[in-house]
């Protein structure tokens, strides 16, 4: 899938969990609809700590993702070999989130590890029914 962005909604609201778990990390799977990343998928089982978050990839349901999402508890906002491991497992598109987590305190990257360019953008997400 082509991914054209990240909605802004949906980077508040990665930027909201990070403040919420530090000094822990916080992860998750990032899902898209039409090209647009706009939900956060958090998996049972995940488990944080100030070194690292650990996601329980046997956990995944049957749905793609487009990529992960992490914080880094410090203001250094570069994969590890962990992460790239990581980001080799659950797609092409990965973020990570720095300390203070504002509005700039991010980037994105490839499967790879290479930083990508990620559009922030102003849509409305609509929210799917549960039956």
């Amino acid at each position: 899938m082509m991914i054209k962005g990240i909605a802004r909604e949906t980077l508040n609201f990665i930027m909201e969990a990070s403040k919420s778990t530090f000094p822990n990390e916080f992860a998750g799977l990032l899902q898209a609809k039409d090209g647009i990343i706009t939900d956060i998928l958090i998996l049972p089982g995940t488990e944080s700590s100030e070194v690292n978050a650990v996601l329980k990839l046997f956990m995944m349901p049957n749905i793609s993702a487009v990529g992960s999402v992490h914080s880094h508890p410090s203001s250094v906002i570069r994969p590890s070999k962990a992460d790239l491991r990581l980001f080799s497992k659950t797609g092409n598109h990965h973020i990570i989130v720095g300390h203070p987590f504002g509005p700039d305190n991010w980037k994105c990257f490839s499967g790879s590890g290479e930083e990508i360019s990620l559009d922030v953008l102003d849509v409305e997400i609509e929210d799917d029914e549960l039956v």
